[in-house]
């Protein structure tokens, strides 16, 4: 029988494509893979690639996007980095704290999407 192996690919829709990979590349500090498909890019990350694509469905359908989805991501440090993106202005959900995979916050980005982040190889709470 054929099963599940893991996530292999995230992608986000989102409204404004080149808005998006600025928010991406200059206030999160990702670098554009050396290849992406049209109406996407796609980040150098790593175990599992990331991406922003141009929508697939209506964006405007839904007043919240990824509303259920918990999206977790690694960061060498989550409290400089919480420190970074709340003295830009971007919108801190949850400030940094201690959780099951170390010391978390999270943030909205330009679409609103909830996106915390937790920093790598620190013990769990």
């Amino acid at each position: 029988m054929a099963k599940l192996i893991g996530p292999d690919f995230i992608a986000l829709q989102v409204r404004d494509l080149e808005a998006s990979k600025q928010f991406y590349t200059e206030q999160l500090g990702l670098k554009v893979a050396e290849r992406s498909p049209p109406d996407a890019v796609v980040f150098d990350t790593k175990p599992i690639a990331f991406a922003i694509r141009r929508p697939l469905v209506d964006l405007q359908a839904s007043p919240h996007l990824g509303w259920g989805v918990s999206l977790w991501v690694a960061a060498d440090d989550a409290d400089v980095l919480h420190r970074v993106l709340a003295d830009a202005g971007v919108t801190i959900v949850a400030p940094p704290a201690d959780g099951p995979f170390g010391r978390f916050f999270t943030f909205r980005d330009p679409d609103g999407y909830g996106i915390t982040v937790h920093t790598a190889g620190r013990p769990r709470a």
